[in-house]
């Protein structure tokens, strides 16, 4: 972490240390707020949650809300749905200026921004006494404590996803292509599928938000270098040639296997031109899988995980595993707990990965019938889970993790895919910062 980013975090602490207090002299106990310590409750009444991926998935939510308020006439839950791209944001405001819900969706990639704000109630004890012990993917409990970077339970598990390349099945027959199973496969039907007199193309590469994380899936994926951190865990292999080179070739598919207006486009624009059979394949995650179901059907498309290498390597990045974090601040932490619990239970658990199309945390969710009908989150937890493939933990533990690797890269990675910036200069650029964040963040930890 640079030392204006820890200035500005120091400073975001004092902020709230000093609003806490003048709270408290005006007759308001800073509830609410980072810090604040809260309560028990009695165990019902209110609570507040809040839906970091607000609208993708509220219909569901509500079902599980209906459900857990059936089960508890007690307790009532208050949603409030944020949208995925304002989330992080939201978060940040109510942690200095007070707001905060008694629940909240904190993926992987938020978890360490607000763990050290002080915001997050650690979670070990209260799941170690719980139904759910024993009952969840300990993959994904280890995935949430290294986000946590500090060897603590802040979020329980949901759902996990993880990189998909979607192809055109009917498109691809056509061709006469098969299954872009390696990588030179998928370059060989980029190039085959593109006709631009008649404005489609093999592929649609991520140039808006959300740019870098497809890029570095990409970049991993073809170079095969398995680890993000040097043996020491002091420098990032971003910039090792092998991923500088994978890079080039990657960002090479643009405007040439690619509409030129993927230099803006989000998830949504792509999964759009996808659906719409203007493009032969997209790389996602399982998260767009029911929109392309509702809209294709299952004998158009076909999703799969990654490709791999040409001696059977595949290499993948980390996916942020979704998870439900209780708030330091709530004053009803009892009611807040039992709504969390409920939620990753089998039943709830199974119903919104069902419908999100996700890998459930719940291992009883997982083994239900829905999963082997849902190909592609039965090949993506095959991938994940099977030990078959290697996995590039990314650094979600770094407090400006979220930064670097969005609203500090993004712009750069357009100017590489205008040719105004090489893959080189681009990759060593975000390399130093990270190494100067992962150095911050181990002097911190004291190692």
């Amino acid at each position: 972490m640079s030392k204006h980013r820890s200035r500005r975090l120091a400073s975001a602490i004092s902020l709230v240390s000093a609003l806490a207090l003048t709270a408290t002299a005006c007759g308001d106990d800073g509830s609410g707020m980072a810090g604040a310590t809260g309560s028990e409750g009695t165990g019902t009444g209110s609570i507040v949650f809040w839906d970091e991926n607000g609208g993708v998935r509220t219909a569901v939510w509500k079902e599980i809300i209906a459900d857990f308020e059936k089960a508890n006439p007690d307790l009532d839950v208050e949603y409030v749905g944020l949208a995925s791209t304002e989330a992080q944001s939201k978060y940040d405001t109510a942690i200095q200026g007070g707001g905060l819900p008694d629940v909240g969706g904190v993926g992987a990639a938020m978890v360490a921004g607000i763990a050290a704000q002080d915001a997050l109630e650690p979670l070990d004890e209260r799941f170690a006494k719980s139904s759910l012990s024993g009952k969840l993917n300990e993959a994904m409990i280890e995935n949430v404590k290294s986000a946590g970077g500090r060897d603590a339970m802040y979020t329980v598990p949901i759902s996990a996803t993880n990189g998909v390349l979607y192809y055109r099945t009917d498109l691809f027959e056509k061709a006469g292509l098969g299954e872009p199973g390696t990588w030179d496969e998928f370059y060989k039907a980029a190039a085959k599928l593109t006709d631009k007199k008649k404005n489609v193309f093999g592929y649609t590469i991520r140039g808006g938000p959300g740019s870098i994380a497809q890029a570095l899936d990409a970049m991993y994926g073809q170079s095969g270098i398995d680890s993000f951190w040097d043996a020491a865990g002091e420098r990032t292999t971003v910039d090792d040639p092998k991923n500088v080179e994978a890079l080039e070739k990657y960002v090479g598919l643009y405007k040439k296997a690619t509409p030129a207006a993927d230099l803006n486009n989000d998830f949504t624009k792509m999964v759009a031109q996808f659906d719409s059979g203007d493009i032969g394949m997209l790389n996602h995650n399982l998260g767009s899988y029911q929109d392309h179901m509702g809209t294709l059907g299952a004998d158009k498309f076909r999703g799969i995980p990654q490709p791999e290498l040409a001696d059977g390597t595949r290499v993948m990045v980390s996916n942020p595993v979704s998870g439900l974090g209780l708030f330091k601040s709530s004053e009803h932490k009892a009611a807040a707990w039992k709504f969390i619990e409920f939620a990753a239970s089998h039943a709830a658990n199974s119903k919104f990965s069902e419908s999100a199309g996700l890998i459930p945390a719940n291992e009883e969710a997982a083994g239900d019938a829905w999963i082997d009908k849902a190909e592609t989150t039965k090949l993506g937890a095959e991938a994940l889970f099977s030990g078959n493939t290697k996995i590039v933990q990314l650094p979600y533990y770094l407090p400006d993790w979220n930064t670097l690797s969005k609203a500090d890269s993004e712009a750069n990675f357009q100017k590489v895919l205008l040719g105004k910036m090489s893959a080189e200069e681009f990759l060593g650029a975000l390399a130093e910062r990270l190494n100067e964040a992962q150095a911050e963040w181990k002097q911190q930890q004291g190692s």
